[in-house]
């Protein structure tokens, strides 16, 4: 089982940035398909972005695309979120996690190990 620690969050105005990062440690996630969730207050969970390990393509919700970039090191086993022009609606607490190997699906039920979360704010 890997484990999973994301951090980089905090308080930001509306159009700055942020990075955010998730170290995995345990196993390698160099041939895992790695995914960002965030869940606002009151919200179900949902997929922000994931990358794939084995196209090295990258995969995005229409609310963050052309704004956010997944991207990962597989020599420091870590996986990578940054955030430019961010807006209020993008407050939430922000997850990565590691895709089942045998699933085609971004939804949250698709993907197994999860770390524990990092809080991003957007003020207005």
């Amino acid at each position: 089982q890997v484990q999973l620690v994301e951090s980089g969050g905090g308080l930001v105005q509306a159009g700055g940035s942020l990075r955010l990062s998730c170290a995995a440690s345990g196993r390698s996630i160099s041939n895992k398909n790695m995914g960002w969730f965030r869940q606002a207050p009151g919200k179900d969970r949902e997929f922000v972005a994931r990358t794939a390990w084995s196209s090295g393509r990258q995969y995005y919700a229409d609310s963050v695309k052309g704004r956010f970039t997944i991207s990962r090191d597989n020599a420091k086993n870590t996986v990578y979120l940054q955030m430019n022009s961010l807006k209020p609606e993008d407050t939430a607490v922000y997850y990565c996690a590691t895709r089942r190997d045998t699933t085609y699906s971004d939804h949250e039920s698709a993907y197994d190990s999860w770390g524990q979360g990092t809080q991003v704010t957007v003020s207005s």
